[in-house]
């Protein structure tokens, strides 16, 4: 235990600020600057948080307080049955105001703010982060629509990030259009990490097996990164991705959840590597420009959409937000959430195949939480609230500033027209075309699978709403030439399908 006289300043290190070199604690001597930390049991058992998501979280919290013991901080690390709040109000009358880095989630913000008006909490600005607030309000504004183009011009201008002479490189911003190939099974893709396994993960995986054994999913930190060093193992093993990122980013597959998919989102989402750290290593590989651009895209994705949550407090100062149900639902959708999501099998493979990805480990890439997770939701009518909490709950890198403008704004079509131009919902066709999904599927894809049916339930059931959508225009054309019998059949489709699913029952070929 290091000798805390020499302490000048203390730090409440929030869970998701673990970085040894970007935040105020690195700018000082460490061993006047001490560290604090809280394991909350209240917060982990306030949602049904995946074991995964709890052993992962808990066990880099541990070892980032270790790692700053070893680099000279004093260390006082909490755990307590209660909320931040009281933990922390006890602690500043013992050790007096206390610093504090800006915390990312809303929900650490409305909980600690008392502390921080009355003085016992002093806030610091966030370093982690790539753009600057002002750069979103500057191209983007404070009010909807909000549209990503205008922030991600804005913020390639500013950085210069593949501009020469004020210009992109290549000759445009996005190589979007190119970055859509399925994969076939060549080129061929790593082999997943598996990490070894020391004694804080062995007791954080007994304290989650132990207290939150009713909670959804297991734990196996072999499978993801809890140290320093492992992080940077899996950031090299990233960057040998990036290669094959742009051209297959929007497949799906059931022989490799990751394909050249990073999963660098889990690390950077607690700041166990930094946004710019993951920036400068991708820039060191020799790429080709669309995997390049496209991955960097993603990065600035997650910094628009963190923008956008904190300037419209969680998307509570806008018009399509109900306070009384506490949630933005545009298209009045209030099916409850299937058990599907928890795993029950369903007899689709597509949605099948993903469930069990999210339930095994707690994620999945983001084309499959769009493209099947999202997509089965909106098709079904499934409350997006609901739907919001499930991908809080089961994602090990979902957290509420990245998760609800994810779900709300762009998996559903909850927000309207806030953030996206149409909703993202697709029939057969699409996931046909951009996985292996459907071959081996009971359902054949071009005689009997029910999806295509519901894609066109959802039009005819929500079809007033996008009247007046310019880019709804051609689907509802070629809604309107489907005959009543079929838009009929549709209907009995959509029925039978969530009548079915809320039952927990398989859906059987007729």
């Amino acid at each position: 235990m290091i000798c805390e006289e020499k302490v000048k300043r203390w730090y409440f290190v929030c869970y998701d600020q673990l970085n040894h070199e970007i935040f105020p604690w690195s700018k000082f001597k460490r061993e006047e600057t001490g560290l604090i930390f809280i394991e909350s049991k209240l917060k982990g058992s306030s949602k049904n948080y995946h074991k995964q998501k709890l052993a992962f979280l808990l066990s880099n919290m541990r070892h980032f307080a270790s790692e700053s013991e070893d680099l000279g901080h004093p260390i006082r690390y909490y755990y307590t049955d209660s909320n931040y709040f009281d933990t922390l109000e006890k602690i500043t009358q013992e050790l007096g105001q206390i610093n504090l880095v800006e915390p990312a989630e809303r929900s650490m913000r409305i909980e600690i703010e008392p502390l921080i008006k009355s003085g016992q909490l002093l806030i610091k600005d966030h370093s982690g982060w790539l753009t600057k607030r002002e750069w979103f309000l500057e191209s983007v504004g404070r009010e909807p629509p909000f549209r990503m183009d205008k922030f991600y011009r804005k913020v390639r201008n500013e950085t210069g990030f593949l501009m020469e002479d004020g210009k992109p490189i290549g000759g445009k911003f996005s190589f979007d259009s190119e970055n859509r190939l399925p994969w076939k099974g060549d080129p061929l893709t790593q082999e997943d990490l598996i990490f070894e396994i020391d004694e804080i993960d062995v007791k954080v995986m007994q304290l989650v097996n132990q207290h939150f054994s009713s909670h959804p999913g297991s734990c196996d930190l072999s499978k993801v990164p809890t140290t320093s060093s492992q992080h940077i193992t899996a950031l090299e093993w990233a960057k040998k991705n990036l290669e094959n990122f742009g051209p297959y980013e929007d497949a799906m597959s059931t022989k490799s959840r990751y394909l050249f998919h990073s999963k660098l989102a889990i690390s950077v989402n607690l700041h166990r590597l930094s946004p710019q750290q993951v920036i400068d290593a991708a820039v060191s590989m020799n790429a080709p420009l669309n995997s390049i651009e496209g991955f960097f895209r993603q990065l600035i994705w997650r910094e628009y959409v963190k923008h956008i949550h904190d300037i419209t407090d969680g998307f509570r100062t806008l018009d399509c937000y109900d306070i009384k149900t506490d949630q933005p639902n545009y298209l009045n959708q209030n099916n409850p959430l299937p058990p599907a999501y928890w795993g029950v099998k369903t007899g689709l493979n597509c949605l099948d195949n993903v469930t069990n990805s999210v339930l095994d480990e707690g994620w999945t890439h983001h084309i499959p939480r769009l493209m099947i997770l999202s997509n089965f939701a909106s098709l079904l009518d499934i409350n997006p609230r609901e739907l919001t909490t499930w991908f809080h709950e089961a994602f090990i890198d979902a957290y509420d500033w990245v998760v609800e403008p994810n779900v709300l704004g762009m998996g559903t079509y909850s927000l309207g027209p806030v953030m996206m131009t149409k909703p993202y919902v697709s029939g057969t066709p699409y996931i046909n075309k951009m996985s292996d999904y459907c071959e081996s599927c009971k359902f054949n894809p071009k005689k009997n699978c029910k999806v295509s049916s519901l894609y066109w339930a959802f039009l005819e059931r929500h079809k007033d709403a996008f009247t007046d959508n310019i880019r709804m225009a051609m689907p509802l054309r070629n809604l309107e030439k489907r005959n009543d019998e079929r838009k009929l059949e549709d209907s009995r489709t959509y029925q039978e399908i969530i009548n079915k699913l809320l039952d927990g029952k398989l859906i059987e070929v007729n």
